[in-house]
């Protein structure tokens, strides 16, 4: 050690627990000991691209040999090590290899850092043995390097001539890593991370028919993209990127997208979804870098209303984040996004214009969410979609079009509830309403609003009440002192009262709100409900009106609507029932019953019980069956007079 006079330390270096090292790897920079076939994989793929700028004609193989006692060696035609570049690159976590620069090459040609890489090995095996024989010097002899997961390491010169150039890896799993050895396994997790590689990567595997059957050796990899492949037509195309989507996502697509970008070397395929997936379904997608697996579940390569496709793409530009299984975050890859969603926003609109062909059908009948992602942010879908997809509206479902040209202007609800509660009503009156109650169907056509040729406004509740017929002037004076006695009892509940009659007569009440009436109600409820200052503010939003929030229309044509109507002004009765009115009403809108709701049909619930069990005959107003105060076809009439026997 080296210290001054005064006893302080200067110059040292680092003495670095390899233990902690290799824990630090496994928990927090790779997402598990999975990650080891990847790392192996690199470092025989970035020798060989190494001596392949020696040497174009060098072979380029990867060899792993799982062994039956729970080994496994990995050999590559690579570039291979010196005595003193496996001192270098060896002794020295983390440290680029010299002969990046020997060769004039950077680091953008290889996918990792050798001595990183190797270190992952120690996640399943506790020494890690490197046998390597230089190309770039032939006189150098070959060298074998030991590494120990407590931090010692053997090095040193072997006089055997027969090791072949390129490089050797041998493990020996822990006790408690077998499993990641084992042939299965290693052959499952070369063809995920090596599946594309361009170099000849093989796995021996035993044959069928147990042990002394002998071995083979299973390709892994793929010397072509599948989608740079040369086929015969282009029904021979889609059935191999259909089948590659299979193996790749687990799912046969509804269509393919060609993806290329030359700018950031990537080229690829985005897949629609055969079935249709929520909004905030996550956007993964299977990305490779030099044709290396980077992750199966990468992140923010397409914008948030692409959520209908899955992309299979390759890149030779973009950059890895430390633990290779998300890309980089920079001015590359937020420029590869735009890119992207152009491509993905092109197909769509060129399929949506042909709105005659099956694909067309398919894209609306499956991803119609996803449509109206995109068309509340991009003004051409938007034209597309009112034209081609169907909305659900009192008519049925028909497009945003149709209804234009039939009416002159679009009528919509925001919310499911005021549909449900105006359409029965809306529809006996030949009133088209559009539901716009779902996700994004309320932006899109506030957006559609403001486009050149539509007109588009929120149903108000004075569009139904006004073109139901008003009572007769006779009625309405026979039934005045109960319709006031009626509004009376609905007042307390942020409630005005109307009587109308119209169809569909089954519908004895409809209760009718607004989006002013709605913030009115809550102004008023908030500034009851809070102190003085902030109460104060907030009547200063308020318009002075006070008109109730809802209007329940109850329908005179409904035979129980009559009957309740013949009660007394002040018959508990009538109060009773005009609850329960107002509480299906509250049902039949298909909204929750609420604390104040609930109350309120206990309320009529325990009246109309205390009057039924008071005495009082119920009257049945069937076709079938005598009024009360009239006798029975069959049977004189009684004479009041005589007493029962």
């Amino acid at each position: 050690m080296n210290a001054t006079d005064d006893g302080a330390a200067r110059g040292q270096a680092f003495q670095v627990d390899l233990r902690g090292i290799v824990d630090l790897l496994a928990r927090h920079l790779y997402s598990g000991p999975r990650v080891y076939v990847r790392e192996l994989l690199q470092n025989g793929v970035d020798a060989i691209t190494a001596r392949r700028a020696l040497d174009p004609d060098a072979p380029a193989r990867v060899r792993l040999r799982p062994g039956p006692d729970g080994s496994l060696e990995v050999t590559d035609t690579g570039i291979g090590l010196t005595f003193a570049q496996a001192q270098e690159l060896l002794a020295t976590v983390g440290r680029s290899s010299k002969r990046d620069l020997d060769l004039g090459l950077g680091r953008e040609e290889f996918l990792g850092q050798f001595g990183i890489g190797l270190l992952s090995a120690f996640m399943v095996a506790d020494e890690i043995e490197l046998v390597s024989r230089s190309a770039a010097d032939p006189l150098a002899p070959p060298v074998r390097w030991v590494g120990h997961a407590d931090g010692r390491y053997d090095l040193e010169v072997l006089a055997d001539d027969d090791v072949p150039v390129g490089s050797t890896v041998r493990l020996r799993a822990r006790r408690d890593a077998e499993h990641w050895l084992a042939a299965e396994t290693v052959v499952a997790l070369a063809e995920e991370f090596g599946g594309l590689l361009p170099v000849d990567v093989a796995v021996q595997v035993p044959l069928p028919g147990g042990e002394g059957s002998g071995t083979a050796w299973r390709r892994v990899s793929e010397p072509t993209l599948p989608w740079h492949r040369t086929f015969p037509d282009e029904g021979a195309r889609e059935s191999a990127l259909a089948a590659h989507c299979e193996r790749a996502l687990g799912f046969t697509p509804l269509a393919s997208i060609e993806l290329d970008v030359p700018v950031a070397g990537l080229s690829g395929v985005a897949f629609v979804l055969p079935t249709a997936v929520p909004a905030g379904a996550g956007r993964k997608h299977r990305v490779y870098v030099k044709r290396m697996l980077l992750g199966s579940h990468v992140d923010d390569l397409l914008p948030e209303w692409a959520f209908f496709v899955r992309c299979v793409v390759d890149t030779s530009v973009l950059r890895p984040t430390a633990s290779r299984e998300q890309l980089y975050v920079d001015d590359a890859l937020l420029a590869t996004q735009e890119a992207l969603a152009a491509q993905v926003r092109e197909w769509t609109i060129r399929t949506l214009s042909s709105s005659s062909s099956v694909r067309s059908r398919e894209l609306v009948g499956t991803h119609h969410l996803a449509l109206r992602s995109l068309a509340v942010v991009d003004d051409e879908v938007l034209d597309l979609v009112a034209k081609v997809l169907p909305f659900e509206t009192t008519d049925g479902a028909v497009t945003l079009a149709d209804v234009r040209d039939a009416h002159g202007e679009v009528l919509y609800t925001s919310r499911v509830e005021d549909f449900r509660r105006v359409a029965p009503v809306a529809r006996a009156q030949g009133i088209t309403v559009v539901n716009a109650g779902y996700v994004y169907d309320d932006d899109l056509l506030a957006r559609l609003a403001r486009r050149p040729g539509w007109r588009v406004r929120e149903l108000r509740a004075q569009d139904v009440a006004q073109v139901l017929a008003p009572l007769e002037p006779l009625r309405e004076l026979e039934v005045l002192d109960q319709l006031q006695a009626a509004a009376a009892v609905v007042r307390p509940l942020d409630c005005d009262l109307v009587v109308r009659s119209f169809e569909p007569a089954e519908v004895p009440a409809v209760l009718l709100e607004d989006r002013d009436g709605q913030y009115r109600g809550e102004v008023r409820r908030t500034v009851a409900a809070e102190p003085d200052l902030w109460g104060g503010i907030l009547a200063g939003f308020a318009d002075g009106s006070d008109e109730p929030a809802r209007r329940l229309v109850v329908n005179d044509a409904n035979p129980t609507v009559r009957l309740l109507l013949t009660a007394r002004p002040d018959d508990p009765v009538l109060a009773a029932g005009i609850r329960s009115l107002y509480v299906t009403a509250v049902l039949l809108a298909g909204e929750p019953l609420r604390a104040r709701e609930a109350a309120v049909m206990n309320d009529a619930m325990a009246a109309l019980l205390a009057a039924g069990l008071s005495g009082r005959t119920p009257i049945d107003l069937s076709p079938d069956e005598p009024a009360p105060d009239e006798p029975a076809p069959d049977e004189p009439a009684r004479d009041e007079t005589q007493e029962d026997v």
